[in-house]
C-alpha cells in the first residue's frame, strides 16, 4: 500500500538527494508542494528555502543544477529521496557534497541545538503529563486544581501584559509576556480537551494563496 505524502506544520518536507551515479548523498533540503511538483516535472530539482521563504531553482545562479532521474517517497510518507546527476558540486562552498565534514565526539560536544516550533510540542507535552500525573509543588498542576475558570483568568492577565510590554517596546520584556502567555494558553487548551493540532489546522485553513 502505497504511503500518504506528508508535509510538517510549515508545510515542508524532508528531501534527501542523492547521486544516481554512485549513490552517495549529496545534500539535504526541504520542498513545499510547488517545489516537489516542479521536481516532479522535471528536469531540475527545486526546493524551498527556508531562510528566504521562497522557491529556489537548484542551479539558477551557480549552475551546479541537479537533473533528476527518480524520486521515491519513505514508508510513513514523510520524506523524499531524489536521484538526480549533478552538474557540478552540490554544495555551496564547491565541494561536491554537501556531506563532506568528519563527525566525532568533539563535533558533537560542540553543537548546537535551535529552538523553534518543536517547543510547543515539548511544552504541551509536559503539561500533559503533569495533568494526569500531578506533582507536588507544580504549578501547572496547581492551574489544574484550580479549575478552567482560574487558567482563563491567566490566559487573559498575560495577555494584558504582553500588550502592555508590546506598547512599552520593551523587547526581552515582550519574549517573557508572549511565552507567559503561550504556556497558559496551553494549559486552558489542555484543560478542555483540546489538541494543538486544531490549532495549526485552524491556522492553516485561513491561509490563502499568496499567505495569511
Amino acid at each position: 500500500m502505497a504511503a500518504t505524502l506528508t508535509f510538517d506544520d510549515r508545510g515542508l518536507i524532508p528531501a534527501i538527494v542523492q547521486d544516481a551515479g554512485d549513490g552517495r548523498v549529496l545534500t539535504l533540503a526541504y520542498m513545499d508542494a510547488e517545489a516537489l511538483r516542479r521536481t516532479i516535472e522535471g528536469p531540475d530539482v527545486w526546493f524551498y528555502s527556508r531562510s528566504r521563504g521562497e522557491l529556489w531553482h537548484k542551479g539558477e545562479t551557480s549552475g551546479n543544477y541537479l537533473k533528476v532521474r527518480s524520486l521515491s517517497l519513505d514508508c510513513d510518507g514523510d520524506a523524499v529521496v531524489v536521484r538526480a546527476d549533478p552538474v557540478g558540486p552540490a554544495c555551496h562552498t564547491g565541494e561536491a557534497s554537501c556531506f563532506h565534514s568528519d563527525l566525532d565526539a568533539g563535533t558533537l560536544a560542540g553543537s548546537v541545538e535551535r529552538t523553534g516550533p518543536g517547543e510547543m510540542a515539548r511544552l504541551f507535552a509536559v503539561i500533559e503529563d503533569r495533568k494526569s500525573y500531578p506533582t507536588e509543588g507544580s504549578y501547572t498542576a496547581e492551574l489544574f486544581r484550580d479549575g478552567v475558570d482560574r487558567i482563563a483568568q491567566k490566559v487573559v492577565e498575560e495577555a494584558g501584559e504582553t500588550a502592555i510590554a508590546g506598547v512599552r517596546g520593551d523587547h526581552e520584556r515582550i519574549a517573557s509576556e508572549v511565552a507567559d502567555m503561550l504556556y497558559h494558553t496551553l494549559v486552558l487548551m489542555s484543560a478542555t480537551e483540546l489538541s494543538p493540532d486544531a490549532v495549526w489546522t485552524e491556522l492553516r485553513s485561513r491561509r490563502g494563496p499568496t499567505g495569511t
